[in-house]
């Protein structure tokens, strides 16, 4: 059996990590590492993590340099042959998730995607978007397509031979990983179809309009620093993609 990696970077998460380790010891694929990066956290999120004890599990506690630089270090240490990532306030939303996700890797791929949940920070039954990727071809990168981050493994070969998470891209870091591997690069990804993570609302990127301008400036960086050219709907396409997640 593959030995899966699961990275889950956190900083004062207390109200939250407990549901997102929950969902990881509860599945049924059983070579699962964990490896939680915490940023020094000042609220008992570390207490939270220790009350739970798991066979595989790395605990990793310093100052970073925000999200993806704990994310790097988590993948620094990972010891698997896939390696995915769960943040703190997200969980999955089954426990065949990583079985399901693990049964797709073979030899012609080297990485998978799945759907997202959006779901209410206080209520977690209710579900406020829905975010199904569907298959794709490089191209659609030209349309604005990007798969949701939080659903994305691949194997530790790729971050190998591509590189880890750029710390100067803001909050469009994923969007680069991501463009960066299967616009790029060409790694091959294979769809899962169905909906394995739910994401309480109000990520980095998409707090207010002032960061989604930020956030815009940074997609347009991601095309820049690989020396890729969008087409000129490219990123106005992205942020308007996310209208069907609502219906």
């Amino acid at each position: 059996m593959k030995t899966v990696s699961i990275i889950t970077p956190s900083f004062n998460n207390a109200d939250t990590i407990e549901d997102c380790i929950k969902s990881i010891y509860q599945q049924s694929y059983t070579e699962i590492e964990h490896i939680i990066v915490d940023n020094c956290s000042s609220d008992n999120t570390l207490q939270i993590v220790k009350q739970f004890s798991f066979p595989n599990r790395k605990i990793i506690s310093e100052k970073d340099k925000g999200l993806y630089d704990a994310i790097n270090k988590g993948i620094d240490q990972a010891s698997g042959e896939i390696i995915g990532i769960l943040h703190a306030d997200d969980f999955f939303v089954h426990n065949k998730v990583v079985e399901n996700i693990v049964s797709l890797f073979h030899s012609d791929f080297q990485g998978v995607y799945a759907n997202l949940y959006y779901v209410d920070r206080n209520n977690t039954q209710k579900i406020v978007r829905k975010w199904k990727a569907g298959k794709y071809s490089p191209e659609s990168f030209l349309f604005g397509w990007m798969p949701p981050h939080p659903t994305c493994y691949v194997t530790k070969k790729v971050y190998k031979q591509n590189g880890l998470y750029r710390l100067d891209m803001g909050t469009a870091a994923d969007y680069e990983w991501i463009l960066r591997n299967m616009y790029k690069y060409r790694v091959p990804f294979e769809y899962l179809n169905e909906y394995i993570v739910a994401m309480r609302v109000g990520g980095l990127s998409n707090q207010s309009l002032k960061s989604r301008i930020l956030a815009n400036i940074n997609d347009r960086k991601a095309w820049e620093v690989n020396q890729l050219k969008p087409k000129w709907y490219t990123l106005y396409l992205k942020p308007l993609r996310k209208i069907g997640q609502f219906v």
